[in-house]
């Protein structure tokens, strides 16, 4: 299937005014989500002039009431394609969609505000997991049950579990999780200067020194987005590998972070990148939107990036092939297990919504074949969504980096609790390890810290 990526952000609304507290830190349970994919374009961060608690109450839109579902979601969560489709959805049910984008630095101490305050938009984005679900966003309370709308049996039972609580689902994925934070390096380039892929940290350096010679700048980092640069923790996988108890011994606060081996070489490589001058002069201020251009114009040869970056660098460059890019894992520690997440920004309906009816026939119209096959043409990053209905669109390049690593591992967004919520938070710390104001192992004793608060706010009783 050949596949396009629109590169343009359709215009669409955005929040007006903040609300006073928004300017403030986030508390520790309302920490800015982790990453998701990407979109070309970064809006400004925006409010609502009218909360939802003020819209008008759900009507039927065969009743010719105007019906408007508002839709919350961090920069880069919503796709053109979905967008697209929204308009569709207008077009065939007379109910029109308020998308809402906010950066994505400020959104979940933007959505948490709302929430907390009853005036969350009708569907609101939110990362999926089995953890943070419950402890973050209560969907108890604050999201409506989605077990019994007629897409949800075709949600992949990996992704489902981890946007239910007791059995019941609360969440409808938006994004494919089959995907994985890897490393896309030019396929040509590596051939031309002999390269081959590495299989672990000390070959990973020697193929970055080679790159460095030719003068090309081996890694597109990009620290200023905030969260890109801590994708490259899921090499803590490492540490999974090196002790399969790791994860629940953390979850049950017997274990820390800090004195962990494995994690103490992870950020120390990582730092040691930096400074070889591995990821050039400007990868503080790079922005994570660049990439693709970056990568096609030559001057970089590899981005940590997920499985779509050959459509992406295509659209920005259509002389560059698809099939020029491809991906190898994160060779942090060692590592060569893939590195899985069945966690993703996903679609959440606001308890406290008027239009619960209306959102609902959002979400069936997003679950629907038709739509499913949309936004897997239309988004290069998007080759199998998570639903037994969508279509799969693996290229050769994208089949062969599965088939290439059999050993897989659950990153510790999905495995550890507490440490996704905080992961612009650990975003920040590592910005200022790659400034010399931080060690990594003071890095890694302040993830402790940022968790403790996160369980204390939870109620958790292993941390009592």
């Amino acid at each position: 299937m050949k596949k396009k990526l629109l590169v343009s952000l359709l215009s669409c609304s955005m929040v007006l005014g903040m609300l006073a507290g928004c300017g403030q830190s986030a508390p520790a349970d309302s920490a800015p989500a982790a990453p998701a994919a990407d979109t070309a374009s970064e809006p400004a961060a925006t409010e609502a002039e009218a909360p939802a608690a003020e819209e008008a109450p759900a009507a039927d839109s065969d009743s010719g009431e105007d019906v408007t579902i508002t839709f919350m979601a961090s920069q880069d969560w919503i796709q053109d394609a979905e967008m697209e489709l929204g308009e569709k959805f207008t077009e065939e049910t007379g109910i029109k969609v308020d998308y809402q984008i906010v950066p994505s630095d400020q959104y979940e101490s933007l959505l948490m505000t709302k929430i907390n305050a009853g005036e969350c938009t009708d569907i609101f984005g939110g990362q999926s997991s089995q953890f943070s679900i419950v402890t973050q966003f209560d969907v108890e309370k604050n999201a409506v049950d989605l077990s019994g709308e007629s897409w949800a049996g075709n949600v992949d039972p990996a992704a489902a579990v981890e946007l239910s609580v007791d059995g019941k689902l609360y969440g409808q994925p938006i994004q494919d999780v089959s995907a994985c934070w890897a490393v896309a390096y030019n396929i040509s380039l590596f051939d031309e200067l002999g390269l081959s892929i590495p299989t672990n940290y000390a070959e990973f350096c020697d193929v970055c020194e080679k790159i460095k010679a030719a003068d090309v700048i081996p890694i597109y980092e990009c620290v200023s987005d905030g969260w890109h640069h801590v994708c490259w923790t899921e090499a803590a996988v490492a540490a999974t590998q090196a002790d399969a108890s790791y994860p629940d011994a953390l979850n049950n606060n017997t274990a820390t972070f800090e004195g962990n081996e494995e994690l103490t070489t992870m950020f120390s490589q990582l730092k040691e990148l930096a400074d070889l001058g591995y990821m050039g002069d400007n990868y503080m201020s790079n922005e994570y939107a660049d990439a693709p251009a970056s990568i096609a114009s030559g001057e970089y040869a590899m981005v940590l990036y997920n499985q779509g970056l050959g459509a992406e660098v295509n659209a920005v460059d259509p002389s560059f092939p698809e099939d020029n890019i491809g991906y190898f894992v994160n060779p942090l520690c060692d590592n060569q297990a893939l590195n899985v997440n069945y966690c993703g920004p996903s679609r959440f309906i606001f308890s406290g919504s008027k239009n619960i009816d209306a959102a609902k026939k959002y979400l069936e119209f997003m679950a629907s074949d038709e739509s499913l096959a949309y936004m897997t043409e239309n988004v290069g990053k998007f080759n199998q969504l998570p639903f037994s209905n969508a279509p799969s669109a693996y290229s050769d390049v994208v089949q062969d980096f599965y088939d290439r690593y059999p050993t897989k591992v659950a990153v510790f967004q999905a495995s550890v609790k507490y440490y996704n919520p905080a992961w612009m938070d650990i975003g920040a710390d590592m910005s200022a390890m790659f400034l010399g104001e931080m060690t990594p192992e003071e890095v890694l004793k302040d993830i402790d810290k940022l968790r403790a608060e996160q369980a204390a706010a939870a109620s958790d009783p292993a941390w009592n």
